[in-house]
């Protein structure tokens, strides 16, 4: 018998992650030094994290640590339980080395148990997609290796699109030079980003101005939208709600049929890329190919 973890960087909202009864990791943050745990949604006050944000606070994010993967995966193997943990990119933290060293001091514990990784390549709702048919798999009585042969293949139809409002915040990240950042504000220059297929963040374009932006998000989907019957567009703000609506419609007027789900994105991720990030998330033809790594 296997459970299927996920970690909430893959911000599938609570009430989705209850109705597929989904363990979740709840990964951790920090604004002004006090630790809060991000729980989906369920109870966190979105609103005094994006303001702590505006007005100058700078959140941060930590890794788990060995000893937090083993408490967190220690009650499964001691019901003799195994794990299947879909996660979000291994690109985008060093929780995953840390990971690695819980998993071999557990084997010593208990052999016979096994924790079976699946890195998602993505983030968000982009790792989110991906664990959502995950579960709905397993609760129609699905292996982990049919689960698995599955997502091996979905992985690379998973298209992220997304920019930032402020490019300040990538370059905090590392993501951008403090010169292509400060030279990109001035200029309204707004970078087109995804996901490749190592899980990295990389640039596709870059356009100027944010209303351009959004009907660049919003031509990604109509053009590339596939199996809209199947599966869900997910369309995701960093507290910038109206720009979020915008989008919607934008697509709906080009594919009606698309189901669109809107939700705000967590304070996780939003420490990174910042208030005003907006991006969609949803199943193509393959996944998006980028100009350049970054």
């Amino acid at each position: 018998m296997s459970v299927l973890l996920c970690d909430s960087n893959c911000e599938l909202w609570h009430t989705r992650a209850e109705e597929l009864g989904l363990d979740y990791i709840s990964m951790p943050y920090y604004v002004e030094e006090k630790e809060y745990r991000y729980d989906l949604g369920k109870n966190t006050d979105f609103r005094a994290f994006y303001d702590a944000v505006r007005g100058g606070a700078v959140p941060k994010t930590q890794a788990l640590n060995p000893e937090d993967y083993k408490e967190i995966l220690t009650p499964y193997f001691e019901k003799g339980e195994d794990v299947l943990y879909v996660s979000f990119s291994h690109k985008m933290s060093g929780t995953f080395n840390y990971l690695d060293i819980a998993l071999r001091e557990l084997k010593e514990k208990y052999p016979e148990r096994k924790c079976t990784v699946f890195n998602t390549n993505g983030i968000s709702l982009g790792a989110g997609i991906q664990v959502e048919q995950a579960a709905l798999m397993k609760k129609a009585g699905a292996s982990d290796e049919e689960i698995l042969a599955f997502l091996k293949e979905f992985t690379d139809r998973v298209a992220v699109y997304f920019v930032v409002d402020d490019l300040m915040h990538l370059k905090r990240g590392g993501r951008l030079s403090g010169f292509a950042a400060v030279a990109g504000t001035l200029l309204s220059l707004k970078p087109v980003l995804t996901f490749n297929e190592e899980g990295g963040l990389s640039v596709l374009t870059k356009v100027g101005g944010r209303k351009k932006a959004i009907s660049t998000l919003a031509a990604h989907v109509v053009e590339e939208l596939r199996d809209a019957d199947k599966y869900s567009v997910y369309i995701v703000d960093a507290d910038c709600k109206e720009d979020g609506d915008r989008l919607r419609d934008l697509i709906l007027e080009k594919r009606p049929e698309a189901q669109i789900v809107r939700q705000i994105v967590g304070p996780v991720i939003g420490s990174h890329c910042g208030p005003g990030t907006l991006g969609v998330i949803f199943v193509a033809d393959r996944r998006p190919i980028p100009l350049k790594k970054d």
